[in-house]
């Protein structure tokens, strides 16, 4: 079985996570070869390039630029791929007219999020609707996000994300973050996002403002892309500065999310969010905007707190609820783990996979 994974970049991010670990599984998996093709040469997960997988750079010169079909076609008739899977939608719009063409199998894993605008103007939706009819399967990390992007039922699959436990291993103990990061209060919590359109720093940052007006022993962290910017810095209260630290894209997330008491996203569209599995995973409890893929993820009031999106006052309940309970942040931190090692670990995920391509093979 020959296998072309293409997707648009790795940098850092969920689905680029995903991508990542299935490629790392199914390197020892003897009856499946692949080859990677991107289109950016950004890659920010380092194991990729130890895992020397033999990888194309398809760089696009424009937004249109129609080359990227013409060498995205004879890559494969080199290559010889039984199936395309393709990661995001610009990817999807490039391998239609080349699987047709080569009669290659397709699959459509552009679903990674829950869409809220439904329509034309939505460049993601538009180019669901162009690629779905010639799909051989469709599949999302969510069935919120099926839902939302109105995939056929009878092509489509929920795959969720998998958490590879082996990434916990070798973290660096909560004191030495907190001296690197130079905290100096009891408490610590934390937000993993980029800082971008689909995240709510606003909201997590206003809920933060109102916490500190009546304590001072919290530090709130901003972990992710763009996080460090003169943009996300100015959403702040600058009278509680030396409260937030603004820690930009980093390599040691697992350590970082170790040293927090707990973990926040805020958010407007989320598919599965790999965010609060890793939060779940190491065993913190949750506070999460409620909506798409999470609340298949988070089981409210036992794993964490579903809140509604855009609502400070909520969430900063919701959070001195856990900041002044220990107790009550073990036990949901402790159910949440449970939860990911029961239902979410990477080798259930990675068995969907290869069983999604079996059957293509044999449909």
């Amino acid at each position: 079985m020959r296998i072309l994974f293409f997707t648009d970049n790795l940098r850092a991010g969920g689905k680029e996570r995903r991508l990542t670990e299935l490629m790392k599984s199914l390197l020892p998996v003897k009856n499946i070869i692949f080859e990677l093709v991107l289109m950016s040469r950004d890659i920010h997960y380092r194991e990729v390039n130890e895992l020397n997988i033999n990888t194309h750079y398809l760089i696009r010169k424009s937004k249109r630029d129609s080359s990227v079909y013409w060498k995205l076609y004879s890559l494969c008739k080199d290559f010889k791929p039984d199936i395309i899977h393709c990661w995001d939608s610009m990817t999807a719009v490039y391998s239609v007219p080349v699987c047709k063409i080569l009669r290659i199998k397709f699959i459509n894993g552009m679903v990674t999020n829950s869409p809220q605008k439904r329509n034309i103007s939505n460049k993601y939706w538009l180019r669901a609707k162009l690629t779905f009819p010639f799909s051989d399967r469709i599949i999302g990390n969510s069935l919120a996000g099926l839902n939302a992007y109105k995939a056929p039922p009878k092509k489509s699959v929920v795959i969720h994300n998998g958490f590879n436990f082996g990434r916990i291993n070798g973290i660096v103990p909560r004191n030495e973050i907190a001296e690197q990061l130079g905290i100096r209060t009891r408490l610590i919590v934390g937000m993993v996002a980029t800082c971008s359109a689909a995240k709510d720093y606003k909201t997590y940052f206003e809920a933060a403002s109102i916490i500190l007006k009546s304590r001072k022993d919290v530090t709130f962290l901003a972990i992710g892309n763009d996080t460090d910017s003169d943009i996300c810095k100015g959403l702040i209260d600058k009278q509680f500065s030396e409260y937030f630290r603004f820690l930009g894209r980093r390599s040691d997330i697992e350590s970082l999310i170790n040293s927090m008491d707990l973990c926040v996203l805020s958010s407007f569209s989320e598919g599965l969010s790999n965010a609060v599995m890793e939060y779940m995973a190491l065993g913190k409890p949750v506070i999460a905007s409620s909506g798409g893929g999470t609340n298949e993820l988070l089981v409210d009031n036992q794993t964490g707190f579903l809140v509604n999106q855009s609502d400070p006052e909520q969430l900063a309940v919701k959070m001195e609820t856990l900041l002044r309970d220990e107790h009550l942040r073990n036990i949901m931190g402790s159910a949440g783990k449970q939860r990911i090692v029961k239902d979410f670990p990477i080798e259930k995920m990675v068995n969907k996979y290869i069983d999604i391509y079996n059957s293509l093979l044999l449909y």
